[in-house]
């Protein structure tokens, strides 16, 4: 979910928490709060309390919370992981360490320790961002841990999805969960087998993003392929620039959110980009 913020980079905690009831009334499933698409990275310590605090007092009981706890300094992720856990989070979104490249043992020792707080954890694999691909192997032997439930797998390559289920098979790791982290190929993702998705587009179109998905799932291809090309538009055009830039601004059409901005180093969306994410949701029914 996108973090609301003024157009001075101030967290608008009024519109987060009507966000957060919107979801509520959408039907939304599951929230990842403090993601890439929360802006986590740039947030203080101070404000993911706040954040994660409103999230569960909103959504407690009605919608599970997973928050992110990913960064490249393992304490601080502990400390995350912690405190997360606290407040009543649900989960935990432990994306691989940034920039610095370890190792898969590194990875696999990296997921087992934050595992071992407790909390349960789902793996985010976004190679594109973190500059180190979670193999499948390490996917699979990190989900042999009791607290390692899931992954959210991002690096839009559906293939794998056949290659893990043969290395969790390997292992006899059953119920670990799959989740697309890529819109574009997350109908033939949830067709070839995986759970569902943790989504950008779903920040505009929850209720269709959902449709779409349990369409697939009972095997109705016909509907979630014409739910699909009615979301198409949003899929490619929320990232006519970086996310979250397009998807805040998006919220911002629909009246969910009192600005479009993000924070700094991020910015608004480029005005001559207006165009194409108002179409996308005009075509997806949402504005």
């Amino acid at each position: 979910m996108v973090t609301p913020m003024s157009e001075k980079g101030d967290i608008d905690y009024d519109a987060t928490r009507n966000l957060l009831q919107w979801h509520i009334d959408q039907g939304t499933d599951n929230l990842c709060i403090l993601g890439t698409t929360g802006e986590a990275s740039v947030l203080s310590a101070k404000e993911r309390t706040q954040v994660l605090r409103l999230a569960v007092e909103v959504c407690k009981g009605k919608i599970p919370i997973i928050a992110g706890v990913g960064t490249i300094d393992p304490q601080k992720v502990k400390d995350m992981t912690l405190e997360a856990m606290d407040l009543g989070c649900d989960a935990g979104l432990l994306v691989s360490p940034y920039y610095v490249k370890p190792p898969q043992r590194g990875l696999l020792k990296h997921f087992t320790s934050i595992a071992d707080i407790g909390l349960p954890i789902v793996l985010y694999n976004v190679p594109g961002r973190t500059a180190v691909d979670i193999s499948d192997e390490t996917i699979a032997m990190a989900a042999e841990h009791d607290n390692i439930i899931a992954v959210k797998d991002a690096t839009g390559k559906v293939e794998r999805l056949a290659s893990l289920k043969v290395e969790l098979e390997k292992r006899g790791v059953a119920n670990f969960l799959t989740y697309s982290g890529d819109d574009a190929t997350t109908l033939e993702f949830v067709r070839l087998g995986g759970d569902g998705g943790i989504s950008v587009t779903a920040n505009c179109a929850p209720r269709l993003m959902h449709e779409m998905i349990m369409a697939a799932q009972i095997g109705d291809l016909e509907r979630a392929t014409l739910l699909n090309r009615q979301l198409q538009p949003l899929h490619d055009n929320l990232f006519c620039e970086a996310n979250p830039i397009p998807a805040k601004y998006a919220i911002f059409r629909m009246g969910k959110a009192t600005s479009p901005f993000c924070r700094p180093p991020l910015d608004a969306l480029d005005p001559l980009l207006y165009g194409k994410v108002d179409e996308a949701l005009h075509h997806a029914g949402v504005l």
